[in-house]
């Protein structure tokens, strides 16, 4: 079946513009095949990175149909299903299938399908990507692991570094400042691993402004679009967890995040992101300077067309509030 491969093509300082590229292919040749055959048959000049079949890698990583994902892992028959399109061998109203390829957002692009990682690498070192036992007497072998200190890391040992959840983050789009799903969660796995000595700092740091875990948007699409199920946004939210636990009332702004969080969750049914900062951030406007710490990221959120200048509250708002309103109620009793 004929497939149409349209590429964003674009050098630095330059407009992008797409190229089409028409292939011949199989539902189970996936799009890291095809960007392939195009370099070594079609256009040499296509530029993409790839490090595959060598290792356990993510450098394939780029915007396939607008979504963030792996090009060695998708094939074009469930790229085709995903459009609505069945895979056979003619052409249904001889309508060709196309299958757009752009580069990952929120990093500059070099050239065609490679962008600049150098801020998804310097935010990774931010947050000390790996277990520090300098004030523990080394043993005579290595740190051992109970199995179920081990379990914990499962999920978050898996990321590849891909760079998808990074591309998609919208907190990242609008606060160059956060840290990023990949560096949090990678927090998660240094701070969860009992040989880490550096908890207290390690919190501390993921406690700071909007660059740690209270600048996430909690917008759900690193979880749902990384390729190897690490979840980033639910490693985030252990951290908060663990913040919580640790600060006391006098601490407030930790407990303003819940306080408010649940306040307008009552009303709405879901979050009004537009009094969600202002709230937290100018403790209800009385912190002056907390509102205008706010000001930039706000003005870049409206220049990217992420701030919402109306809210429509859920259905079922009342029996939201009457669920929440019980489960406190069952709280104060215990």
């Amino acid at each position: 079946m004929q497939i149409i491969f349209k590429v964003l093509r674009q050098q630095q300082h330059s407009a992008p513009n797409f190229k089409e590229y028409l292939l011949d292919t199989e539902p189970s040749s996936t799009i890291l095949d095809c960007l392939n055959h195009i370099k070594w048959n079609i256009d040499g000049t296509l530029a993409f990175r790839k490090n595959c079949r060598n290792t356990i890698c993510g450098s394939c990583a780029m915007k396939i149909n607008g979504r963030s994902t792996l090009a060695c892992k998708e094939n074009v028959g469930s790229e085709l299903a995903k459009l609505g399109h069945n895979f056979s061998t003619k052409n249904v109203e001889d309508k060709i299938p196309e299958i757009t390829i752009a580069p990952l957002g929120n990093l500059p692009v070099i050239k065609d399908l490679v962008v600049d990682m150098r801020s998804f690498w310097d935010n990774l070192e931010k947050i000390v990507p790996y277990v520090n036992t300098t004030s523990e007497n080394l043993p005579d072998r290595e740190f051992l692991q109970t199995p179920q200190e081990r379990s914990k890391l499962d999920q978050v040992a898996n990321c590849i570094m891909c760079g998808a959840c990074y591309s998609e983050c919208n907190a990242v789009e609008v606060n160059p400042d956060f840290a990023g799903p990949h560096a949090l969660a990678k927090g998660y796995r240094n701070f969860a691993d009992p040989r880490d000595d550096e908890h207290q700092k390690r919190l501390e740091e993921y406690n700071t402004g909007t660059k740690g875990v209270w600048g996430c948007t909690r917008c759900h699409y690193c979880n749902s679009i990384c390729p190897m199920g690490v979840a980033p946004m639910d490693q985030i939210t252990k951290i908060k967890g663990e913040i919580l636990a640790a600060k006391t009332k006098n601490e407030s702004r930790p407990i303003r995040h819940r306080r408010v969080l649940t306040e307008l969750v009552k009303t709405g049914g879901w979050i009004d992101e537009r009094k969600f900062g202002l709230q937290l951030t100018s403790n209800y406007f009385r912190d002056i300077r907390g509102l205008l710490s706010i000001a930039p990221l706000g003005l870049r959120m409206i220049a990217k067309g992420k701030f919402p200048f109306s809210f429509e509250p859920s259905e079922g708002v009342e029996q939201v509030r009457a669920l929440m309103n019980a489960a406190q109620e069952e709280k104060d009793q215990d």
